[in-house]
């Protein structure tokens, strides 16, 4: 009997998964777990063609293991939809993501990197987290959505909430219920305001943007629409930003002679995001329902199944990249699954990958080494998202 085992709430895997994501890679590319009853595909390929066959593989039951339902769900979370829902969704919501909106955002982004940073000039050293790429998301998120200044820490503390698990923890819907209706009602009185006095902002474009549906007919966002996509963007968009940014303090600190490359070539910081985000995705783990039955790796993957979509695992595959333990802020990444595939790509991944260069050129530029006191670090513990919550750095 194989004593090959993984699952997403155990936290002594999840502080180093990728000996386990191996073995699965190798010996069980088509992973059962009894306990909970999923099954997982940790292989390059078989993550990527699952992200493409969003028909088979469907999002509309969660896309959070113990979130899932056996039904299609009611929420009106873009994410947990499937097209023609979902595609009718991301093209409106789409458009505040425009081009012009994001590339707005880049000198707003460097200020508020700067102002964090420039406050720890001087001092013996910070948390990198707490005190930088925790807050750095929360402030872009606040700028694109309004939410005053004073109140994003409680923001981001709700968001923190949402995600967070106990170990061991499977049934949180009691807590989570309490979080969301706090987080809900806050943003509710924020639409109802917005709606009375326009702007010109992302919530405007939101609140005035029409879906087109068959036949002709149009129709604006319901409020619970334009508050399930307030709170993605709360929680996915500051989440996975600051989990990007802990593991670049992380990675880089163990990493000296690849960070002494980009102090002394920043034109290597925009491949450096990427190759960060290959190397420790910040959101390694997406759950499906599968709709039919589907032989794989000589197992029959039946219909009804909860399948796990590892992404972390896939960023280490050496079927698809070259020595893939090894960090190289050279390397020519030509694809990655950590940002997603296929519809489901994030909406948000030109924003993030801004957000993570201005955070690495401006963190250089201060800073071009410092170590980290691991045995003061603390990680954050969810099933979908994975990272340090606290990292901190002492400057040289």
């Amino acid at each position: 009997m194989s004593d090959l085992y993984y699952d997403p709430y155990d936290y002594e895997i999840d502080a180093d998964p990728h000996p386990v994501w191996r073995r699965m890679r190798d010996e069980a590319p088509l992973y059962h777990n009894e306990k909970f009853d999923f099954y997982a595909l940790s292989r390059f390929q078989d993550v990527l063609h699952a992200s493409t066959d969003e028909e088979t593989f469907a999002s509309g039951f969660g896309t959070v293991l113990e979130m899932m339902t056996e039904t299609h769900n009611e929420s009106p979370m873009m994410i947990f939809k499937d097209p023609p829902e979902h595609t009718a969704l991301r093209k409106l919501v789409s458009r505040a993501f425009s081009p012009r909106r994001i590339s707005e955002l880049e000198p707003r982004i460097r200020a508020i990197a700067c102002r964090y940073l420039d406050a720890q000039v001087g001092s013996a050293g910070f948390d990198y987290v707490a005190d930088f790429g925790a807050r750095l998301p929360v402030m872009v998120i606040g700028s694109m959505l309004g939410v005053p200044e004073e109140d994003q820490d409680q923001v981001r503390e709700w968001t923190d909430a949402q995600l967070h698990r106990e170990e061991g923890e499977i049934d949180a819907r009691k807590r989570l219920d309490e979080v969301q209706a706090a987080l809900w009602g806050y943003f509710a009185r924020y639409v109802a305001a917005r709606r009375k006095e326009p702007r010109d902002d992302m919530m405007t474009d939101l609140i005035e943007a029409e879906i087109e549906l068959e036949g002709g007919n149009k129709r604006r966002l319901t409020d619970e629409e334009l508050l399930a996509f307030i709170g993605l963007l709360s929680g996915a968009g500051n989440e996975t930003v600051a989990r990007l940014l802990g593991w670049t303090g992380a990675v880089l600190a163990r990493n000296p002679g690849e960070r002494r490359k980009l102090v002394e070539d920043p034109s290597l910081i925009p491949g450096a995001v990427e190759e960060l985000l290959r190397y420790e995705a910040p959101s390694p783990v997406q759950a499906r329902k599968v709709t039919r039955d589907i032989d794989l790796h000589g197992t029959t993957l039946p219909k009804g199944a909860r399948l796990l979509l590892l992404t972390g695992s896939a960023g280490r595959d050496e079927r698809e990249y070259v020595d893939p333990d090894r960090f190289d802020v050279t390397r020519s990444v030509d694809r990655h699954l950590s940002l997603g595939f296929g519809v489901h790509f994030c909406l948000g991944a030109s924003l993030a990958r801004m957000e993570g260069r201005v955070a690495l050129e401006e963190t250089l530029r201060r800073f071009p080494e410092w170590d980290v006191q691991w045995h003061d670090t603390e990680r954050v513990h969810t099933s979908t998202v994975r990272g340090y919550a606290k990292l901190p750095i002492t400057l040289q």
